[in-house]
């Protein structure tokens, strides 16, 4: 069974208002032709609402970069499940290593994040991977396991259908490294495997795993080649329109 092709552009805390619907409109603008694979953009919060609108009946669809688990409350500065449904969104970014790392999210609040927007009606993108001195120390296995089994602990089948997994090595983000093509596709093999463990081989196999870590132009070929790759979260490469579409188009 075919398995979605998924690409997708997570903006950070880049663009203003009017960059935001620029960089749309130069994606839209693109896209004409381009069949079997699909688009999601995760804009800053702020334009979200206004990214959603541009985009409704065409064939992107719109995240969020993250959100909090309550319904409601004195949390001051978060964005509620509700809320990012209202705002348009259908996808909502939960566990991005820098929310880990630079925010200290654990995987507590990570489980709490992914359960929260499944009971909302919202498709989680699952973000897990592993720091460099982890890496070296040869321990990505056991931090996926950790990640993933934590991150899933609760959810059912049904829920888990609605998951999208993004594996993220950490020591890849934003550093120009990339993982090859072979070390990513292996880590998806791991991830794949611990799906299958938890819900079952029929769920694992149709499991859409997205790659992030660097992801360009000059080097999504390689990666779209991976058996186990399902496609990208792009970061910088996404905030251009012309280099995100190189990185749809990868034959």
């Amino acid at each position: 069974m075919s398995r979605r092709q998924i690409f997708a552009g997570n903006w950070k805390m880049y663009t203003t208002h009017g960059e935001a619907m620029a960089l749309v409109e130069g994606i839209l603008a693109g896209l004409s032709g381009v069949k079997d694979r699909e688009v999601i953009v995760f804009p800053p919060s702020p334009w979200a609402k206004a990214v959603a609108e541009r985009c409704a009946k065409t064939s992107i669809a719109v995240g969020m970069q993250n959100m909090y688990y309550e319904n409601e409350g004195a949390f001051t500065g978060e964005v509620s499940p509700a809320m990012v449904r209202d705002a348009g969104c259908r996808y909502v970014l939960i566990g991005h290593s820098e929310r880990r790392h630079v925010f200290g999210e654990n995987d507590g609040e990570v489980n709490r994040k992914v359960k929260a927007a499944l009971s909302h009606g919202l498709e989680p993108v699952l973000c897990v991977g592993e720091l460099l001195d982890e890496r070296e120390k040869d321990l990505t296995d056991e931090v996926l396991a950790r990640q993933v089994n934590g991150a899933l602990e609760g959810v059912d089948a049904a829920g888990m259908k609605k998951v999208i997994v993004a594996y993220e090595p950490v020591w890849a983000i934003g550093t120009g490294k990339v993982a090859t093509p072979e070390i990513a596709d292996g880590a998806h093999r791991v991830i794949r495997r611990l799906v299958g463990e938890r819900f079952g081989e029929e769920t694992a196999s149709v499991l859409p795993i997205l790659y992030g870590g660097s992801v360009k132009p000059d080097n999504i070929a390689g990666l779209h080649a991976m058996e186990e790759i399902d496609g990208v979260l792009v970061g910088g490469a996404s905030l251009k329109a012309e280099s995100f579409l190189d990185i749809i188009r990868v034959k």
